[in-house]
Parts: structure tokens; C-alpha cells; sequence
């Protein structure tokens, strides 16, 4: 059951299990996950390796279906919803961040922002793109492709990219896993102040326990359950 907060909330699970398939069989990596993200509320989930981080954040975003419980997104029930359907919601209100950047290698770094706010319908794209990566810090290498651009440059392309058409809601799973200190504090900053001035909310994955201080709260996991912070 959810609580009254959950109507307004840009996520709320409710009860969520998520139960795979494996070659020794089936391995249940959720179990009964209770959550409630407020408007414009930043949290960090935290926990050791394996205990469901990253499979709650897939589940939360609608990249994959939960196997009892419910989960909304946005007002909407996840259950309800075909892939397209769910692809559809997130378009231009959720934006992921992952580890791994997710660039695509054949586009320049303009290109990776611009590209899904042309899918969106937006009018403007490059201009925005190139607005996005000054704020990011890159718009002189905006004509640069993936490979000519280090991991923390890549990962502010991403960022800017996640950004640009001002999501309601971001979730980023291990944003500064595969960055070195100083790229990553820089990564850091950017992500709390550019959700900040756009008022998104976040759930953001994280080993790091000095990025998950700066969360507004801190949700901690352990062997698929919600421990604390929910």
C-alpha cells in the first residue's frame, strides 16, 4: 500500500520483488521493496555489491519489470505499460546516467545531446545541445566523438545529454564509478547543481560514501530489502 505522499511523488514502489531466471534457478534479487521519492528530492542508494542496486534503479526507471508489487513512475502503473508505453514516459521526463557514458562512438559529442531532442520534437536541438555542453564545460570540443574525449569529459557529454530537456526525474547508477578523483568530484558537483536549477528529483546508485553525503537522504540496501531511508 502506498502512503498518502505517493499520488505526487515521481516515484513510488510499493511491495516490488524482482525474481530472475539463472542456470542453477530462478534467483530473487528483490524482495518487497517499499520506496517514495519526493518532488525534487535527491537520494542516494547505497549498499554492498549484489544486493539489488542497480536491478531496484532498472526497475524504478522501467527497464525492466518488476515480478510482484507495484511500481510508479510518474503517476503511472509500470505494470500497465508495454516497453514502447514505458519508453514513451520516460521520453523527454526521465534521463539515465550510467557508469559506462553510453555514447554513441559514431556521433560527436553535439550530436549525443542534440540527437534525442530531435526524437523529442524539439525545435531547437543543436542550439540547446550546444547550450548543455557549455554548461558542462565542453562546448570547445563539441565536435569531438567519444573516442577523442577522456572518461570525465565523456561523462559530461552524458550528463549534458540527460539533462538538456530538463527530465523530472534522473536516476544515475554509479555516475563517477569508472572516474579518477578529481574528474570525479567535478562530475559530482555538476550533477547536485544542474538538478538543483532544474528542479529534478534523483536516485542515484553509489559505492562512494562521500557523493551519497551530499544526497538529500540516503536509502541503504541489503540483500534485496530496503533497510533504511526508504
Amino acid at each position: 500500500m502506498f502512503d498518502a505522499d505517493a499520488p505526487s511523488a515521481p516515484l513510488a514502489l510499493a511491495g516490488v520483488g524482482l525474481t530472475l531466471p539463472s542456470a542453477a534457478g530462478p534467483v530473487e534479487i528483490l524482495r518487497g521493496v517499499d520506496f517514495v521519492l519526493a518532488p525534487g528530492e535527491r537520494v542516494a542508494v547505497v549498499g554492498p555489491s549484489g544486493c539489488g542496486k542497480s536491478s531496484l534503479m532498472a526497475v524504478a526507471a522501467g527497464l525492466e519489470r518488476p515480478t510482484r508489487g507495484e511500481a510508479r513512475l510518474l503517476g503511472q502503473d509500470l505494470a500497465r505499460l508495454s516497453e514502447d508505453g514505458r519508453a514513451r514516459l520516460r521520453r523527454g521526463r526521465v534521463a539515465i546516467v550510467f557508469q559506462a557514458f553510453h555514447l554513441l562512438p559514431n556521433m560527436t559529442a553535439e550530436e549525443n545531446v542534440s540527437t534525442p531532442l530531435e526524437i523529442a520534437g524539439e525545435a531547437q536541438a543543436d542550439k540547446t545541445a550546444l547550450a548543455w555542453l557549455d554548461r558542462v564545460g565542453l562546448g570547445a570540443r563539441r565536435r569531438h566523438y567519444p573516442h577523442q574525449l577522456s572518461g570525465g569529459e565523456q561523462q559530461r557529454v552524458a550528463l549534458a545529454r540527460a539533462l538538456a530537456a530538463r527530465p523530472k526525474l534522473l536516476f544515475a547508477d554509479e555516475p563517477t564509478g569508472n572516474l579518477d578523483a578529481a574528474n570525479a568530484a567535478a562530475i559530482a558537483d555538476l550533477i547536485f547543481s544542474l538538478t538543483a536549477e532544474i528542479g529534478a528529483a534523483m536516485v542515484m546508485v553509489t559505492h562512494d560514501p562521500a557523493l551519497a553525503a551530499r544526497a538529500d537522504r540516503v536509502a541503504r540496501m541489503f540483500d534485496g530489502v530496503m533497510v533504511a531511508g526508504a
